[in-house]
């Protein structure tokens, strides 16, 4: 799978989660700092992230920034993309059964390495097309087109 994986600032934390995914075998793109090494603007680099999720560019996407808030915020007005601000493993989870979830947000300040490691494994390990989600999907997709469920 091809990963878009941003941040607005370069931290130590990004890296690991790009060591993952391509330790099992995904494709990383960046975004943000982590193409530029330079700090930049969140909306800006979040938003170029999302648009690849949304676009299908990118599968998924692992997105940070100091919170988590503000990068999961500028995802979600992307349609298509469904971002889930995750600070352990079993909303990680949770994410993926109940909303279908294509990308994990989480803060660069809140996660370890050891953490990160844990929510990224109950992401990657969890699928993304439960049907127990599959009607929120629906009606959440209605919202963004404008629609009535």
């Amino acid at each position: 799978m091809r990963f878009a994986v941003v941040s607005d600032e370069p931290h130590l934390i990004n890296e690991v989660v790009v060591r993952e995914l391509e330790g099992r075998g995904h494709h990383v793109v960046r975004f943000g700092s982590l193409q530029t090494g330079r700090e930049e603007s969140w909306v800006a680099a979040g938003r170029a992230a999302a648009e690849a999720v949304g676009s299908g560019a990118c599968d998924e996407g692992v997105f940070f920034c100091w919170t988590g808030t503000g990068i999961s915020m500028v995802a979600n007005k992307v349609p298509g993309v469904r971002a889930a601000l995750c600070t352990d493993p079993e909303t990680a989870r949770g994410a993926r059964i109940w909303n279908h979830a294509n990308v994990l947000a989480l803060s660069n300040r809140l996660m370890s390495e050891a953490r990160v490691k844990e929510v990224l494994a109950a992401w990657l390990d969890t699928p993304n097309d439960d049907p127990r989600g599959a009607t929120a999907v629906v009606e959440l997709t209605a919202i963004e087109v404008g629609r009535k469920p």
